[in-house]
């Protein structure tokens, strides 16, 4: 591939294109869209009207197919061309959130609401009936156009998210469900609850799939938590962990876990083992999600302060809560340990109507240095640049104005994939992006047929 001439990057220099839009210059109006000279809006695909009023959530890829989750099922597309996505079908499976993976023709869901059985035309119930269900469900997609469900695995406490971990041999996938418990009123989700369900799913017979164990990750409790709100500074204390992300290559995993840091060794994927955990009581409230760099030597945490229905990107809140921590991971084997580097805010101050924290990101692939692309709710989506931890510093951003109603969305993960920026935004669905930058460039080289972003996969491999 032939490197840009100028127009393929509006004719702007690189000092130029280093430069986003003034912070200060004002929020952009109601829809209005906002964005920095070298990312280009390339194609939207409103909600399908079984999903119109659905809230979409994460993303998953394989190929020419796109994956988006949410509250009420999931949607398939196909990204043949980037810029005219294409509904090849939709799947109504109400279990908020609906997170979602693939691995072949496998397609997994995580249900994190109370319902009346594991089918799809469940109803909600009240979280107090003993007879509720939760947990994965999977579904054959070798067929885009009409998947099929085959299996469900019920896991305590729900799965609010899942971590698709490959077996060494190849002959197994395994979940690592993150689940917590929110409060005393869910019969299955009585606190302390203080682990991780394991699934295990043998892949020539998926029908098969079960639950392997349920270790405690916190046997001492965790983080004991401190009262407070939004405003004056609260940490959540943990009963579980929220998000894991895992570098099979590296036999490591980072998770994110309410009130703790967690550095773990999963060298034996069914059981993984604790290396170290973190804590940081004066600007974490909630970590929500983690990202290892390429060579696996940072971790960077999120923190969903205000559980992302808040409004937390603005001058009361200031720039250190609601952020990403950026952490060094040093030291060898089981003397490794979480050094925190310094924290990364979007620069931009939204209004108080948005809700707008840290959330979903992840890798973009350039060689030799450290840059992310990252959801920010109604903060839109940053691509900013952690190669020297103590020194973040963003290089493009997309985001709309606020919602007419005043009311919550935004996007809920943007991920870098094959050239181009996927988000799944909450209120206005399917949004494609392209980064036109020299310090990204290298990243449209890179190319995979397969990415779950909390099974990170390493350039050398790509």
């Amino acid at each position: 591939m032939a490197q840009p001439d100028q127009d393929s990057v509006d004719g702007l220099s690189e000092t130029q294109l280093s430069a986003p839009a003034n912070p200060t210059a004002g929020i952009p109006a109601v829809d209005e869209i906002a964005r920095s000279r070298n990312v280009k809006h390339v194609a939207n695909l409103p909600k399908g009207t079984p999903f119109a009023a659905s809230t979409y959530s994460d993303l998953a890829f394989e190929g020419n197919h796109a994956f988006v989750g949410n509250y009420d099922g999931f949607t398939i597309y196909d990204i043949r061309n980037p810029q005219k996505p294409k509904v090849v079908s939709e799947v109504v499976c109400p279990g908020a959130q609906n997170d979602i993976s693939v691995q072949g023709d496998l397609l997994f869901l995580s249900t994190d609401s109370s319902r009346s059985d594991n089918s799809c035309s469940s109803v909600s119930q009240p979280a107090t009936n003993k007879d509720s269900w939760e947990g994965i469900k999977i579904f054959d997609i070798s067929d885009k156009r009409n998947p099929k469900y085959v299996a469900a695995v019920e896991t305590a406490c729900g799965s609010h998210t899942h971590t698709l971990v490959p077996d060494k041999k190849g002959r197994n996938a395994y979940l690592y469900v993150s689940s917590y418990s929110p409060s005393a009123t869910f019969p299955d989700c009585q606190p302390p609850h203080d682990k991780i369900s394991i699934v295990k799913v043998p892949l020539k017979d998926p029908a098969k799939a079960s639950l392997l164990s349920a270790p405690v990750v916190f046997p001492d409790g965790g983080n004991q938590g401190r009262s407070g709100t939004v405003a004056d500074g609260y940490v959540t204390a943990t009963s579980g962990c929220h998000d894991i992300t895992v570098y099979p290559s590296k036999d490591l995993a980072a998770g994110a876990c309410m009130g703790d840091g967690v550095l773990f060794d999963i060298s034996d994927r069914e059981k993984p083992r604790v290396i170290t955990t973190v804590q940081d009581n004066v600007n974490f409230a909630f970590w929500h999600s983690a990202t290892f760099n390429n060579e696996g030597t940072k971790v960077i945490f999120t923190d969903e302060l205000g559980g992302g229905g808040a409004a937390t990107c603005n001058e009361t809140i200031g720039k250190n809560r609601g952020a990403d921590g950026i952490y060094d991971i040093k030291g060898r084997g089981d003397n490794r340990r979480l050094e925190f580097k310094s924290y990364y805010k979007i620069p931009r101050v939204q209004a108080d109507t948005e809700n707008c924290v840290a959330h979903n990101g992840s890798l973009i692939p350039v060689q030799g240095r450290d840059i992310m692309v990252q959801s920010w709710y109604q903060g839109g989506i940053s691509i900013w640049d952690f190669t020297d931890s103590s020194k973040p510093k963003e290089i493009g951003f997309f985001e709309r104005g606020p919602l007419p109603n005043g009311g919550g969305g935004g996007s809920w993960s943007a991920y870098y994939y094959n050239g181009f920026i996927y988000s799944s935004d909450m209120a206005k669905g399917l949004d494609v992006l392209d980064i036109r930058d020299p310090r990204t460039f290298s990243a449209k080289f890179v190319r995979v047929n397969q990415l779950n972003v909390q099974t990170q996969g390493s350039y050398r491999e790509w």
